[in-house]
């Protein structure tokens, strides 16, 4: 299995491996080096088909941003700043993400970029325009996948613990703790011995259900059936020791409450967000949105810089269980018209219009 000690095949460390190198068009090197000619103010890939310049003329740069950096603008025969065509980053990613699945430690990104023949900085770049994450997040999110897959086997904390590839107890359970809002004991018995305290409510949209983790708001709702809310907790805490709010919980639910009927006035209250690495990356781009206005489900996918994602996107959206406080009611419909919304459109056309937001 790869290890963190995983490397390329080949190196280019002197300057005399670099030139010879580009004598041949060596395209090993491509994702090593890049080389800029002082007469002509370019550089290129070493594996570039154009005239080989005079020896003296040419210098070396181990990222193209140094290249950049020093004056030099990229070729457009070989184009050393686009990492790689389009089907290569693909197959690139596909084994990047392969070798983080089996790894049985966390890979660094130098060892990642390495074992796919890239440099950390073009890896890095690449990976996140392709995935929607860095190298970090997806490992995180498959390590956080992994525990969820090893708890709910057979077995004991224990063995789960160096199975999600954990190497100290401690990292798993702060990790563990964050990730399933519980502790991994707790998990394993599906939520046993988790408190969720809730409370029911009502404002001007109708019923409203706040409930809270230690770790903060884990739930905000909206319905016509408090009773229809109350099963939907329950189906997704199934296990978990859900408490009717006591008079101190009922004064969170009418900060709740005053948000939703004014969201000016901020809610200052810890969240308990628990969600993909990529869903979280799009609700904290929601909660960037000012209030007063909207922005279509393309312009967020563009604005994390995957203008191909807009379906990926809007189904973040959806799987949002924070209504107001994750803004997800101000994202709209390319011509400006009102998309399907978790609590009902016509819930979403009346916050914009509380917001005072054009749809």
């Amino acid at each position: 299995m790869p290890t963190a000690q995983a490397k390329t095949d080949k190196s280019y460390r002197t300057d005399t491996e670099c030139w010879q190198a580009v004598i041949h068009r060596d395209k090993d090197a491509d994702h090593a080096f890049v080389y800029s000619v002082k007469t002509t103010g370019v550089y290129c890939r070493p594996s570039c088909p154009a005239r080989l310049a005079l020896r003296e003329n040419v210098a070396f740069h181990r990222w193209p941003k140094d290249a950049e950096q020093a004056g030099f603008r990229a070729c457009k025969r070989c184009k050393p700043n686009d990492p790689c065509a389009p089907g290569e980053q693909a197959a690139i990613i596909a084994k990047a993400c392969k070798l983080m699945i089996e790894a049985e430690e966390p890979l660094s990104l130098d060892a990642l970029a390495g074992a796919v023949g890239m440099s950390p900085w073009h890896f890095h770049r690449v990976f996140k325009s392709m995935t929607g994450l860095t190298p970090k997040a997806y490992a995180t999110a498959r390590r956080a996948q992994r525990m969820h897959e090893e708890l709910s086997r057979d077995g004991t904390v224990t063995s789960a613990i160096y199975n999600s590839g954990f190497n100290s107890n401690g990292r798993f359970y702060a990790e563990s703790n964050k990730r399933l809002g519980m502790t991994p004991s707790e998990f394993k018995a599906g939520g046993d011995g988790a408190i969720i305290r809730f409370a029911v409510g009502e404002c001007s949209l109708g019923s409203i259900l706040v409930a809270a983790s230690d770790l903060g708001i884990c739930s905000i709702a909206l319905g016509n059936d408090p009773d229809a809310l109350l099963r939907e907790l329950q189906d997704r805490f199934r296990n978990a020791e859900l408490i009717g709010g006591d008079k101190q919980f009922e004064r969170t639910v009418a900060r709740v409450v005053a948000f939703v009927e004014n969201p000016l006035v901020g809610l200052e209250l810890p969240l308990h967000i628990q969600g993909t690495a990529f869903q979280q990356r799009v609700w904290k781009a929601l909660c960037e949105i000012p209030c007063g206005t909207t922005c279509t489900y393309s312009e967020l996918a563009r604005k994390l810089g995957l203008p191909n994602a807009t379906r990926a996107v809007a189904g973040a959206c959806a799987a949002n269980t924070l209504a107001v406080a994750i803004p997800c009611h101000r994202v709209v419909r390319t011509d400006g018209s009102l998309s399907g919304y978790r609590w009902g459109v016509e819930r979403k056309a009346k916050l914009l219009q509380s917001e005072g937001a054009r749809n």
